[in-house]
């Protein structure tokens, strides 16, 4: 019995040993084993607790082993996971069937997905920088606050990104390469928010000849028709129509189809400082020229001559021109004059080319007509070239230089016609002022 006891009492610490590398492990097992030894102390004595620690041991093992397994997957995670450098948002995600292990790669997936919300264009400006200022920024040749002057971006400038730093960026741009200052720039997804809120959204045209209309539709009709390569400003608050860009004309909103032109921000380039110099001297020199045709225009204008007079029908025949009020016109306007000007007069005397566009400038200063240059000329019924489309071929492949310069004369207040309205063919027997084959009165 003696032997027995002995027996008894080693099992009894075994199994307690036992129970304590459990509660070791697991953290939960401590109160167990006490009730469990509690319980079976009570009612059975010590050879109670070493029956009551033998079954809790074979259910204490299937736990430890299962405990085991889990620690033994959660190492090989983290081992995975240092090894592992590759970028998980270019990378397809492989699940890894090695036991034991069960990966669930759940901020790669997030980061594929927010990818995949992005637009091509969005895409497009993750590697790319705009100056965030009012004017310009400086771009440097080392990033060092001293360092070298290279280049200029103004507001509006893009860039892209070669080389991100924590405080300096390395840029290109148009012909600059070197570094902005971080505190002046935004970049990728913000770098965009900033362009679509600072600068034009414009459409290019991508063939000749492409009519803009008045409303959404190919029934509508057509104010004037543009060539490949030229860039329409879209009004991006416009309502949106199936298969048509809004277009601003002048103060009207228009419409072109959508398969002949490319939308996109309209952002600028950064110029070197040579550039810089050039371009003031080239709008030094434009200046100068504009200001020299003015005068030479209102010098010609100035001079007077003999004329004429038919007293059987009261045409009167004349080579002299008078000062009238000039106009001020956008560029399209003025070439929408010229071509209307040669439509009409092409092939005849500079004199009488001018006088075709001072009708109309005179029509726009008397308050009976439409008070611009598009409403005089596309008014109903008054100008056959418009109505007949002519002039819109006339647009598309361009007009003379001697039909632009007559434009450019009539605006500046050139008139020969005395201040005529209206035209016909001289051979009408209409009184009036007779220049070339056609008159004025």
């Amino acid at each position: 019995m003696k032997f027995d006891k002995k027996v008894i009492e080693s099992v009894m610490v075994a199994g307690i040993a036992l129970a304590l590398t459990i509660t070791a492990v697991t953290g939960n097992g401590v109160k167990a084993a006490d009730q469990v030894a509690e319980t079976q102390m009570d009612k059975n004595g010590m050879a109670g607790v070493a029956v009551a620690m033998n079954a809790y041991e074979l259910e204490a093992a299937d736990m430890l082993d299962s405990i085991v397994s889990v620690e033994k997957s959660d190492s090989n995670i983290v081992a995975a996971s240092a090894e592992d450098t590759t970028d998980v948002s270019d990378t397809p995600v492989e699940s890894d069937t090695s036991e034991g292990v069960e990966t669930e790669p759940q901020v790669a997936v997030q980061d594929s997905k927010d990818d995949k919300e992005l637009s091509d264009e969005e895409k497009e400006w993750n590697n790319k920088l705009m100056a965030d200022v009012d004017e310009f920024l400086y771009v440097r040749k080392s990033a060092d606050a001293d360092s070298e002057i290279v280049g200029k971006m103004y507001k509006g400038d893009r860039a892209v990104i070669k080389d991100e730093g924590s405080e300096w960026t390395k840029i290109a741009s148009g012909n600059v390469k070197g570094y902005v200052k971080n505190d002046y720039c935004v970049t990728g997804q913000k770098a965009y928010a900033y362009a679509k809120k600072n600068c034009k959204t414009v459409a290019k045209v991508e063939i000749d000849g492409l009519r803009i209309r008045k409303k959404a539709s190919t029934d509508a009709g057509v104010v004037k028709t543009v060539a490949s390569g030229d860039k329409l400003v879209v009004n991006t608050k416009a309502d949106a129509k199936d298969g048509w860009v809004a277009v601003k004309v002048d103060s009207q909103t228009c419409y072109v189809s959508e398969d002949y032109v490319t939308v996109a921000l309209k952002t600028g380039k950064a110029i070197t400082i040579e550039e810089e110099i050039a371009a003031q001297k080239e709008e030094e020199e434009r200046k100068a020229k504009e200001e020299a045709a003015k005068q030479e225009a209102a010098k010609k204008s100035a001079q007077s001559a003999s004329s004429s007079s038919s007293a059987s029908n009261g045409q009167t025949t004349t080579t002299s021109s008078s000062q009238g009020t000039s106009l001020t016109a956008s560029a399209d306007d003025e070439t929408l004059l010229a071509a209307l000007i040669q439509c009409e007069a092409g092939g005849q005397s500079q004199q009488c080319m001018i006088a075709v566009g001072a009708v109309v400038v005179n029509r726009v200063h008397s308050g009976s007509f439409a008070n611009s240059i598009r409403g005089v000329i596309y008014q109903r019924g008054q100008f056959g070239p418009a109505s007949s489309g002519r002039l819109e071929s006339r647009l598309a492949s361009g007009v003379s230089a001697s039909a632009r310069q007559a434009a450019q004369a009539a605006l500046a207040g050139n008139d020969p016609t005395g201040g005529a309205k209206y035209f016909k063919l001289a051979s009408s027997g209409h009184a009036g002022v007779v220049i070339g084959p056609i008159v004025f009165y």
